[in-house]
């Protein structure tokens, strides 16, 4: 979600790439809360950390604990954020429980990717 953000948000400013810790699809419920923002993130793929080719990045922002903990040294990353959000892919309960989790991290990372591309 925080790359479809960004690359809906920051327009040409920023290269965004997205990795986790472990190789899994994106979740169809996070496709599904972003198009409600008008944000199509089906065809977005889901990486490792290794599978990034090493960049000269200019951040590395984490938006999980696990994330953050888990994370590689990334050799030429100017700046590293870390955004603790609760894991939606966690989250339990009905269909339309989980999605009210997605919805609110998902207003959670634009909120602050908006404050923070303000300052940027």
């Amino acid at each position: 979600m925080a790359e479809g953000f960004l690359r809906a948000m920051a327009g040409d400013r920023f290269e965004a790439g997205s990795a986790g810790t472990e190789k899994t699809s994106v979740n169809p419920l996070a496709i599904r809360v972003m198009a409600e923002r008008a944000i199509d993130i089906s065809g977005h793929t889901s990486k490792r950390y290794d599978d990034l080719a090493p960049e000269p990045w200019n951040y590395l922002i984490t938006v999980c604990d696990d994330a953050n903990e888990r994370c590689p040294f990334v050799p030429g990353s100017v700046k590293r954020l870390h955004w603790s959000f609760e894991d939606p892919s966690r989250a339990a309960g009905s269909e339309e429980q989980r999605l009210s989790v997605f919805r609110r991290v998902r207003d959670q990372i634009q909120e602050r990717l908006a404050g923070w591309l303000e300052t940027e």
